[in-house]
């Protein structure tokens, strides 16, 4: 068998996941990758990829056979608008999910899993305004989550920390902060906030209607990290020592407004904003940044605009080659 670490990325058919398949193999890792899906925009970089629901113990048995290490990644997920109204599908996705992949990799001796967390298992009485204090790693507890996705994240946390304890396994704890960029949903309903914007400033261009739908007031506001960043920070958090919950994100905080300001001046329009009433999650939202430069010696560099002007361009892209299979 080839020296080269053997790893697993769960959920390489999803945006995360298939971003992080291309920069291990560029790592020089030996990759399979595992989701029930094949990745939605490009072709698997990975060495190996294999299509399994691995809600099912039997498949987690299988994916992780020979493999050293795992970034958990798959999860059943999305926006606000997704994850605000399928909290029992959540529940029980992700706990299948989570649950029997880590239990998979006990038995088959992986000696290290990364766990994607996210943002959404701080308590929502510390984002109940704009300008919000940014959200320390210890700020999770006492728990109350805005929802089920949040509280099933702060669940999963806890069984990696257990498993840690009490098997040969180690476990790191990652909280993703709004992580977006090319490659990933950008319409059908679990799209996230800069994938939605691009697409509806995309629409307003090419149609030449300026009026952009925005869920609430705009004020809401949050932080959101490129996805070259997220990796680098995915990886370096993966060969630490740590395994505590780390925030991985941008402490750079907008409100929805000044968001899709950035992204119609990318895009070289005017637009016409449209409040509409809409799900909006928790009123505000920032990174704490000081333990992930501790820990990592390290913190994301690419600003907002570069990322979003990355992402904008794919979308247009997207959103034209949809308009035109309209009119065909």
């Amino acid at each position: 068998m080839s020296t080269q670490t053997r790893v697993l990325v769960t959920g390489a058919g999803g945006f995360i996941g298939s971003h992080l398949v291309k920069y291990l193999k560029q790592s020089e890792y030996w990759v399979r990758g595992a989701d029930i899906k094949n990745p939605g925009f490009d072709e698997t970089a990975a060495d190996e990829f294999e299509l399994l629901d691995l809600r099912r113990w039997e498949n987690c048995l299988q994916a992780t056979q020979d493999i050293d290490e795992v970034y958990a990644l798959a999860a059943d997920m999305g926006g606000m608008g997704y994850i605000s109204s399928n909290h029992a599908q959540i529940m029980r996705n992700n706990n299948l999910l989570d649950i029997h992949t880590l239990d998979a990799s006990r038995i088959n001796g992986v000696s290290r899993l990364m766990y994607p967390s996210s943002a959404c298992v701080y308590p929502e009485f510390l984002q109940e305004e704009a300008d919000v204090t940014p959200l320390k790693e210890e700020d999770a507890y006492p728990a109350m989550p805005q929802d089920a996705y949040g509280w099933q994240k702060l669940i999963s946390e806890r069984t990696c920390m257990h498993f840690q304890e009490e098997f040969d396994i180690e476990t790191r704890v990652v909280r993703f902060h709004n992580i977006f960029g090319p490659f990933g949903t950008w319409d059908g309903g679990r799209e996230k906030a800069p994938a939605a914007l691009c697409r509806k400033v995309a629409v307003a261009k090419l149609t030449g209607n300026p009026e952009v739908e925005i869920w609430g007031d705009g004020e809401q506001t949050r932080s959101f990290c490129y996805i070259d960043d997220c990796l680098v920070g995915l990886h370096k958090l993966m060969r630490s020592d740590y395994h505590q919950p780390l925030n991985l994100g941008q402490d750079r905080m907008v409100t929805i407004n000044q968001l899709v300001e950035m992204i119609a001046e990318i895009a070289g329009i005017q637009i016409k904003r449209k409040h509409i009433p809409g799900p909006q999650g928790v009123r505000g939202r920032n990174s704490d940044n000081t333990r992930l430069k501790e820990v990592l010696n390290w913190e994301p560099t690419i600003s907002l605009e570069e990322g979003l002007a990355r992402t904008y361009a794919w979308i247009e892209k997207q959103v034209q080659a949809k308009l035109d299979r309209e009119h065909e």
